[in-house]
């Protein structure tokens, strides 16, 4: 004879460990992973405050990302609740089954939380639509819902539309990074496609702004995209900048990068640095609040002769892809406020070799842009041979 589901939640709760509405109120909310196992359309109309949302039929492979696997010492409290606690106590079963411990169903559910009159709130004002879309990100407890409104309501400056900013662009905007400015003066030439993939053959001649405007559109409306069909000048960069939580420095260039750095450093805004080079290529952040900045590790820009650009020296197409992934995971990192950043430390990668290495530095004491914060450096335009300008 088949088992009603009515025979299963009974089952169910007699094996598993229960907890009660009053009992949850009095547990410290620091030891306690609380989860909501209900549906998005449940959720949407209230949660418990610090709940995680975890629907039912993904919690046995996501439940890990949150607690660690099944017997890892010193755990936390795992509360389960649904809307009525049937759902949760199946949920539980199952848990323990996979060999988990300290899991707890929250008895009667949310009905029974709002009854006796508990807090609730309501998710962070993601519509379905954007649960839908971010819901991998959602999913990480190191994001959430309220990760992932973090990243909204961001705001991120690219600087340059080319090699580097075309990944860059491209990833912060499937991340759903609210705003991106993007920077550049040049048109889209038939060279850049081999590297550049935020334009196509049809954006031949179109200015490379406007270009990936539109490519970003059709990424993700979620997006606003604010272009700057301009070259970076020493007279109205600080102006540009203003305004934007953080920048990533595409450029192919020793002049902007120097006036990038400087002018990041008079508005204390983090730079994420990526150049490449033939084959190879490097990733920092330069954030001379916490840490050394660009000149710190590049006091003065070097002769022109030193530093060829790719119209000069050639690169692998893929290389300014890899490298530009790594700015753009560098971005999420810092806006989320999550993992080890790359302040003070110099990602370099060897396409031919396909090895990383990592170089550290510090902050140096005579810094001619950041050694005396009361003095931010002065803003120069430097010419094409890396001479201060007028």
């Amino acid at each position: 004879m088949a088992t009603s589901y009515l025979e299963l939640v009974v089952e169910a709760r007699r094996r598993i460990s229960e907890i009660s509405v009053p009992e949850l109120a009095e547990l410290d909310p620091g030891e306690v992973a609380l989860v909501d196992v209900r549906e998005g359309v449940e959720w949407e109309q209230g949660k418990i405050p610090g709940a995680f949302h975890i629907p039912r039929g993904v919690l046995e492979g996501t439940v890990g990302q949150l607690v660690g696997p099944p017997g890892l010492p010193g755990s936390r409290m795992v509360v389960l609740y649904c809307s009525s606690g049937a759902r949760s106590a199946l949920a539980a079963q199952t848990l323990e089954t996979m060999g988990y411990d300290r899991i707890h169903s929250l008895a009667g559910g949310f009905q029974a939380w709002k009854l006796s009159g508990g807090a609730w709130d309501l998710p962070d004002g993601l519509s379905m639509a954007q649960q839908q879309r971010y819901d991998r990100h959602i999913r990480l407890p190191e994001v959430g819902q309220s990760g992932q409104g973090k990243l909204l309501d961001s705001r991120v400056l690219i600087v340059g539309a080319g090699g580097l900013g075309s990944p860059v662009a491209l990833y912060l905007a499937a991340a759903g990074v609210g705003t991106l400015g993007m920077v550049d003066h040049d048109r889209v030439d038939i060279t850049n496609l081999q590297r550049q993939v935020l334009h196509t053959v049809r954006s031949v001649g179109d200015r490379k702004v406007l270009s990936a405007r539109d490519t970003i559109r059709a990424l993700n409306p979620d997006v606003s995209v604010e272009t700057h069909d301009s070259r970076l000048a020493a007279a109205g960069v600080l102006d540009l900048l203003a305004g934007y939580d953080l920048v990533v420095d595409g450029t192919d260039n020793f002049p902007t990068r120097y006036l990038l750095n400087d002018a990041s450093i008079h508005l204390g805004i983090p730079v994420v640095h990526g150049s490449v080079f033939r084959f190879e290529g490097q990733v920092s952040l330069f954030d001379a609040g916490s840490g050394p900045c660009y000149r710190c590790l590049f006091p003065e820009p070097p002769p022109p002769e030193l530093a060829p650009n790719c119209a000069e020296a050639g690169v692998l197409g893929v290389l300014p892809g890899v490298i530009g992934l790594l700015q753009a995971t560098e971005a999420l990192k810092w806006l989320l406020g999550i993992g080890e950043s790359l302040v003070g430390r110099l990602l370099l990668y060897d396409a031919l070799s396909q090895e990383f290495r990592t170089l550290t530095f510090r902050k140096t004491p005579g810094c001619p842009a950041c050694g005396d914060p009361q003095r931010p450096p002065a803003l120069v335009d430097y010419d094409e041979t890396c001479l201060a300008g007028g």
